[in-house]
């Protein structure tokens, strides 16, 4: 069904990899420490962005002085304890089995780059993708097209000749910028 394309780059939290609840239940750990409360809703409408990013967001839907980064950190922190006993690979796994070998193949995620590394490995994955760029990798997240424009030019190429898998509008938004074909998986 791809093979038109000459490579595949994936999202990984909610297109790959099942990891929403266990970020959710982290956000709602860290957050309560604080007294600090999140809509669901606006918190899936953030899915793609680093963590610091939403933890901003919160901080500010709260009217609470805080460093993002600090927040990030500790969410990040909770996730890490939680998530390798959680995670679990969804449907669009197979996507990259049957491609595996045969297209070079990136992650490009709003995670940090040693957390997607960690959890591929974790479930056998690693192997199936030529790179990886994390949150950590690229100074504009999305929606801006530069996490995906790293991982066409680290597996070698162009552009308009990758198609994104995707789950969140920033990632599809970013997809476009970065003028790739995508999939949006929600609509699988």
């Amino acid at each position: 069904m791809y093979d038109r394309y000459e490579g595949l780059i994936f999202d990984m939290d909610g297109t790959i990899l099942d990891t929403e609840p266990t970020h959710r239940k982290a956000w709602h750990q860290v957050l309560t420490k604080y007294s600090m409360h999140y809509d669901v809703e606006s918190m899936v409408a953030l899915n793609g962005s680093p963590t610091w990013h939403i933890a901003r967001f919160v901080i500010d839907s709260n009217n609470v002085e805080m460093d993002p980064h600090l927040l990030a950190a500790e969410k990040t922190a909770a996730v890490q304890e939680m998530l390798l006993d959680t995670v679990r690979p969804l449907p669009l796994i197979d996507v990259v089995k049957a491609y595996h070998g045969r297209r070079p193949m990136a992650v490009g995620t709003g995670s940090e780059h040693w957390m997607a590394d960690a959890l591929l490995r974790h479930l056998g994955l690693r192997d199936c993708f030529d790179a990886i760029v994390g949150a950590n990798d690229v100074q504009n997240h999305k929606p801006a097209p530069d996490t995906f424009l790293r991982c066409a030019e680290l597996i070698g190429v162009p552009p308009e000749k990758c198609v994104v898998f995707e789950d969140a509008d920033f990632g599809i938004e970013a997809a476009r910028r970065a003028n790739m074909d995508f999939v949006d998986v929600r609509t699988l």
